[in-house]
């Protein structure tokens, strides 16, 4: 502090109804939002999360009802403080202390909390009223009686949780007739919308994939949420490429992302009809193509190739899993409404590189008629894996030559790019044997994992150490492909 300044500092606090009118468009629509009310029931330990969403024109309203722990009644004034002094842990869902306060009131205009941590205990109440702020001025809850607040309360009857309900729907409602056949219909398509949305973003929850122990049933209307899988693992055309492991140093802490390509079927070889439009995806197929981001298991990005490349008809089928590493959400500059998150330049060239090859192999799904073959080993077997993986093997050679061509003597880079190459047909080979090995009947997955030492050019200039661990279709296929830094093959 300057030694000049003389008195002591003074606080300004911001304008209430300035800021949270601010705060009301931060990006959230309605399933957005409410999937960030769910995030805040997994963290209260919940295994059921009830939503009800009922129509009455003006009178329409949303509640979100968990079994969780309830909060104390210093908890619950923290909850509903912007910007919570609370600190979140790594394997949290939470971030940035927003999230209830800032999803709620960018649809409504009244947010009520209620609240109870034991069956038998108190039910504690409060409300952010928008109105009440756009009158006074300041940053004042209100603490209604549960006879206000039939809705709020009528859940925590006979157990405890938490209750979180949404009345004055302004951002929903915006129709000259709020209680017209138009505002109805759409009100009846942002129910599908949300169920569809929470199915896919909590699939890993909902289906028992997720790191936390609890199981999660979530109900919309009383109807129980089935887990929506983008990647249509149960569908035995679906190709799941090798799992590839991207390692990379920041502020001098390592971090690990897991990144798993899959390549859906064409459409005529899915197991039904029905089976492929669920594949489609809230937003279809064109638009589901891409990354999709996780962070703890729950989804933050459904598609999109984060401006690595472009979206096209032809490599629809593509879909990448990527799980964010633990305490990395600035470096990956996760927003507020948890919908997107940027990719960090250390690991922009893998990731493209990856997202190439992966669309190019769904390129090729895409384009082969139906009753094809598309792969073929030499023993006369056919297997999607041969192609994709033997694809993913190429590229990565393919950039360790572009690395030898640059660094090395001509002379030498010769000798070293024909011992690559030699080794690339090698394991090739080997493959391609244990495939046709077990679609006839072998025990190629008894036998240890063929392992093969190659480098990637990439990993040399940016960083990023990358493993890329050998899965097809199924688990028959134990190879292992290890990427180590490129001087690891000059020495």
């Amino acid at each position: 502090m300057s030694q000049r300044a003389a008195s002591a500092p003074s606080e300004t606090i911001p304008s209430a109804r300035r800021l949270i009118q601010s705060l009301r468009d931060l990006g959230y629509d309605l399933p957005t939002a409410v999937a960030d009310l769910v995030d805040n029931s997994v963290a209260a330990e919940a295994t059921q999360v009830n939503i009800d969403m009922r129509f009455g024109g003006d009178a329409s309203w949303v509640r979100v009802a968990d079994d969780g722990l309830g909060m104390s009644p210093a908890r619950m004034l923290e909850a509903m403080r912007f910007g919570t002094r609370r600190d979140y842990a790594d394997d949290d869902l939470g971030r940035f202390g927003l999230g209830l306060k800032a999803a709620s009131l960018s649809q409504c205009r009244c947010l009520t909390v209620a609240t109870r941590s034991t069956s038998r205990g108190r039910i504690r109440i409060a409300q952010w009223d928008l109105d009440h702020v756009d009158y006074t001025d300041r940053w004042e809850i209100l603490h209604p009686r549960a006879g206000d607040v039939p809705l709020a309360v009528e859940p925590l009857h006979d157990r405890r949780g938490t209750v979180i309900l949404w009345e004055d729907l302004d951002r929903v409602f915006r129709y000259r007739l709020p209680d017209g056949r138009r505002a109805r219909n759409d009100f009846e398509r942002i129910i599908s919308d949300v169920t569809q949305h929470l199915s896919m973003v909590f699939h890993r929850f909902l289906s028992g994939e997720s790191p936390r122990c609890l199981p999660l049933m979530v109900v919309v209307n009383g109807v129980r949420l089935e887990p929506w899988d983008p990647f249509a693992r149960s569908e035995p055309e679906t190709t799941r490429l090798p799992v590839q492991t991207l390692r990379f140093v920041h502020n001098h802490r390592p971090f690990v992302v897991e990144v798993q390509p899959f390549v859906l079927p064409q459409e005529a070889r899915f197991s039904s009809p029905a089976a492929h439009r669920l594949a489609a995806g809230p937003r279809l197929w064109n638009r589901q193509q891409g990354f999709y981001l996780y962070r703890n298991g729950r989804m933050i990005q459904s598609g999109g190739w984060s401006r690595l490349r472009t979206q096209d008809e032809h490599s629809k089928l593509a879909r990448v899993s990527i799980d964010l590493p633990a305490g990395a959400d600035e470096l990956f500059e996760l927003n507020v409404s948890k919908t997107q998150a940027r990719i960090p330049e250390p690991l922009r060239v893998e990731l493209s590189a990856i997202a190439s090859n992966v669309t190019r192999l769904a390129q090729h799904v895409y384009r082969t008629p139906v009753g094809a073959t598309l792969a073929t080993t030499s023993a006369g077997t056919s297997d999607v894996r041969l192609r994709a993986i033997s694809g993913l093997v190429e590229m990565v050679v393919s950039a360790i030559e572009g690395v030898i061509n640059g660094e090395l003597p001509p002379a030498q880079a010769r000798r070293v790019a024909s011992r690559l190459r030699e080794m690339q047909s090698g394991f090739i080979d080997e493959l391609e044997a244990e495939i046709a090995r077990e679609l006839n009947g072998g025990a190629a997955a008894d036998r240890p994992a063929a392992r093969t030492a190659v480098a990637t050019g990439p990993g040399r200039s940016t960083g990023v150490h990358h493993e890329q661990r050998g899965a097809g279709a199924g688990d028959g296929v134990a190879q292992t492909v290890r990427l180590s830094q490129a001087e690891g093959l000059t020495r």
